[in-house]
């Protein structure tokens, strides 16, 4: 189990946020028009992410749209995601009707962790759920290295850890590495 640190200041900017967009919707009427006469609302799907044991798994509902629709890159450990869903209503002189589906175009961005294989992500689409698949970086693992002690040491000792340094092989009794 992992310890999250709480931090009371996040959690305030979190619920202003919250507050923020549900006043912004609350007074979004669909009677604000923009070119022709079509409803504009701002949509922003949502998104989860979860931490498994080998990946990061990102999940996004995308209701309505296909995998053409979508837009997915990598560039310098930002993964983003993109697309538009299209209004789907038709503009009608007589009566009155109710549009409370957003549309429109979208845009989500996330930093990714430093040594993530851009080759390796993987991303499946099914029934309006977008699945991507970030496996996490390789943790660098420490090293066996022998160490001989002295001229009449009948057998090398072995210490572990990591090396550190170009010169951490020149006391292994080997002329060639000790010259480095």
């Amino acid at each position: 189990m992992a310890m999250i640190r709480w931090e009371p200041v996040g959690e305030l900017h979190t619920i202003q946020n919250e507050m923020n967009r549900l006043f912004n919707t609350l007074f979004d009427s669909p009677a604000q028009t923009a070119g022709a006469g079509s409803a504009m609302r701002r949509w922003v799907p949502p998104m989860d992410l979860v931490e498994t044991g080998e990946h990061y798994v990102l999940r996004a509902d995308l209701p309505g749209l296909s995998e053409a629709d979508v837009n997915i890159e990598l560039e310098d450990n930002v993964l983003t995601i993109s697309g538009e869903r299209p209004i789907e209503h038709d503009d009608r002189e007589e009566g009155y009707y109710r549009v409370e589906r957003a549309s429109g175009a979208f845009a989500r961005s996330l930093t990714l962790p430093e040594g993530v294989d851009p080759d390796s992500v993987q991303a499946h689409f099914d029934r309006g759920v977008l699945e991507i698949r970030i496996p996490k970086p390789e943790q660098r693992k420490p090293r066996k290295v022998s160490i001989s002690l002295g001229d009449n040491a009948a057998e090398p000792k072995t210490i572990e850890g990591t090396e550190t340094s170009a010169y951490a092989g020149a006391n292994t009794g080997d002329p060639v590495s000790a010259g480095r």
